[in-house]
């Protein structure tokens, strides 16, 4: 039995990709790899068939046409067959001591007849020229050693909302639900880990190091300078997140203000990028973006556009837009993110 599949989209990844998969490779028997290469024009493909030759068991080398990475996502769920699924970027990697114990839970639990929906852990900031690596940790906010629903959980901070560093979702949960990500778009990861909340029931937070998320290459999508060249993309994965659910008839309370939070963040990236970019078309897109949110559902945009993300993203003027400006770089520091 396959306990998790993991996907790796790769594109032109042959400098670093091998340092993902062998990183996992540690999981054994237990593990399934799929590579999927998304139309690269470098070695990828050839590096992803010598370790399908020599591991043959666990790792499946994919080819593709280039689709982008949400697309290589979407094959590697269809060719998934492992209980539950992982998504790792080419350029990070997991932390084998970490995926020994996940593995070692889902032993447990395929013993005493338990799945769960989600499983959470922590990611790490593998930020190039850092001392200090930052933790993402659910400490405090998720309760540990059990299984839980959402009712459970507790106030998440800023910086402790779920990314797809962090999430494990079982396979079966994504296909029955038809998860399907956008082809030739960036920033759908926050899509992917955004659309199967209210299909969720059952969680379970193990509190390790499990992902490390690698931030350093200049061509890098979470780049700021790359980011605000690709702002269209952002603001078309945020309206793809606003267009999902009518949010006010989520019926579990908690669910219903963590996706809104979500949502106000994902607000507020894109709103920053606007700002940040110092054109005046993008700061036209910004307030389009809003009226957009606005027209679609009204009371959500009510309780995002003033809340304190909301009131410090919409300061008025070219002060106030400083402001918000300065707040998201103290806010970048502190939490470590591009």
């Amino acid at each position: 039995m396959k306990y998790i599949s993991f996907a790796i989209p790769c594109y032109n990844s042959a400098e670093y990709m091998e340092h993902a998969v062998e990183s996992i490779l540690e999981g054994g028997e237990d593990v399934e790899i799929l590579i999927v290469n998304d139309g690269s024009k470098d070695e990828t493909s050839e590096i992803a068939k010598k370790f399908e030759e020599k591991y043959p068991t666990i790792v499946k080398a994919i080819d593709k046409e280039n689709g982008g990475h949400g697309d290589a996502v979407n094959v590697g769920l269809r060719h998934a067959a492992g209980k539950y699924f992982k998504v790792v970027d080419s350029d990070d990697w997991v932390d084998k001591s970490a995926l020994s114990r996940i593995l070692q839970l889902m032993h447990e639990w395929e013993e005493a007849g338990e799945e769960v929906d989600m499983l959470v852990s922590n990611y790490v900031y593998e930020k190039t020229g850092a001392n200090n690596k930052k933790v993402i940790h659910y400490r405090g906010v998720l309760p540990e050693n059990k299984v839980f629903g959402w009712d459970d959980t507790g106030r998440f901070g800023i910086a402790q909302y779920i990314l797809m560093h962090s999430v494990i979702y079982r396979t079966e949960l994504l296909k029955l639900n038809q998860l399907h990500l956008p082809k030739h778009t960036f920033y759908v990861d926050n899509i992917y880990v955004y659309y199967p909340l209210p299909y969720v029931k059952k969680m379970y937070y193990l509190d390790v190091n499990f992902y490390r998320y690698y931030i350093g290459r200049e061509d890098q999508s979470v780049n700021e300078k790359v980011m605000i060249s690709r702002i269209d993309q952002q603001i078309f994965v945020t309206k793809s997140m606003i267009d999902m659910y009518r949010l006010k008839r989520i019926p579990n309370k908690k669910l219903r203000n963590y996706m809104i939070n979500y949502l106000a963040i994902i607000m507020t990236v894109s709103s920053i990028l606007c700002i940040r970019s110092k054109k005046d078309e993008n700061l036209e897109k910004k307030k389009e973006l809003w009226k957009y949110l606005k027209s679609n559902q009204y009371s959500v945009y009510w309780k995002i556009r003033y809340s304190i993300l909301g009131q410090t993203i919409n300061l008025p003027g070219k002060s106030g837009r400083k402001i918000s400006s300065f707040v998201y770089v103290v806010a970048r520091r502190f939490i470590g993110f591009n």
